[in-house]
C-alpha cells in the first residue's frame, strides 16, 4: 500500500484540511497517524500521492501553524516504511 498523509499538531486543523480537499474534489480521509509518525494530534488526513501538488499549493495558500509534516507511507504492518517529504 502506498499513500500519503498531511499531518497536524491540532486536530481541528486535521479536520478543516480534510474538508478544504474535500472542497477541491480531493479524494482524502481522516486516519490514525502511523506510530513511526510522533509529531501529531493523533489523526492524519491520509491522500493519494498524486495529488500532491494539489495539497501542497493548498497548504502554501493558507497558514496552519500547526502543520506538521507530509509523509509518504510504504507497505503495511511491521514492514511500513515512512518518509518526510516536507
Amino acid at each position: 500500500m502506498n499513500y500519503m498523509i498531511v499531518v497536524f499538531r491540532a486536530r481541528s486543523h486535521t479536520i478543516n484540511f480534510a474538508n478544504i480537499l474535500n472542497s477541491y474534489k480531493v479524494p482524502c480521509q481522516i486516519i490514525n497517524t502511523p506510530r513511526k509518525v510522533n509529531v501529531s494530534c493523533g489523526i492524519s488526513v491520509k491522500f493519494f500521492p498524486n495529488d500532491l501538488a494539489v495539497v501542497e499549493q493548498i497548504l502554501s495558500r493558507r497558514k496552519f501553524d500547526t502543520f506538521g509534516g507530509i509523509y509518504q507511507i510504504i507497505g503495511m504492518g511491521f514492514d511500513q516504511k515512512v518518509i518526510r517529504i516536507k
